[in-house]
């Protein structure tokens, strides 16, 4: 792509930040040039978010239904899986997978629900109750 034809359409943070990408300039040389969105890449981000809205919902669905621990609504909210989730609490992932059923998220210990609240940054009640606070814990 030529430097005069960097995609300039307006985008989710192109009034905070502008992305690098890299042109051809007259001289047919790679130069940096800065974009402040490209609409195909906002319009693909937006399906992907979308995406993650649906899953959120069907994991709080299956959390009230009583079909899964609160950890699974909380782990499609902040995009982790066993395996990340296993390695910001200290827990094995077959642990994890087991304390996403409800009976066994039951028994955890204080001190095994703080590892996950830590882990999510909530508080312990807000895990239980899958409440969500963004202005912090």
């Amino acid at each position: 792509m030529k430097k005069d034809e960097v995609p300039q359409d307006p985008g989710a943070l192109g009034k905070i930040t502008k992305e690098l990408c890299y042109a051809t300039d007259s001289s047919g040389k790679y130069v940096a040039e800065q974009s402040t969105g490209w609409e195909v890449k906002s319009k693909a981000l937006d399906v992907a978010w979308q995406d993650i809205q649906k899953r959120i919902a069907a994991a709080k669905q299956k959390v009230l239904k009583g079909e899964a621990s609160p950890l699974l609504f909380f782990m499609e909210y902040r995009l982790m899986d066993t395996g990340i989730l296993a390695g910001y609490t200290g827990f094995w992932q077959w642990q994890v997978k087991r304390h996403l059923k409800p009976g066994a998220f039951n028994t955890l210990s204080p001190k095994q629900l703080q590892k996950y609240a830590d882990a999510f940054n909530v508080k312990v009640d807000d895990l239980k109750t899958m409440t969500v606070n963004e202005d912090g814990v």
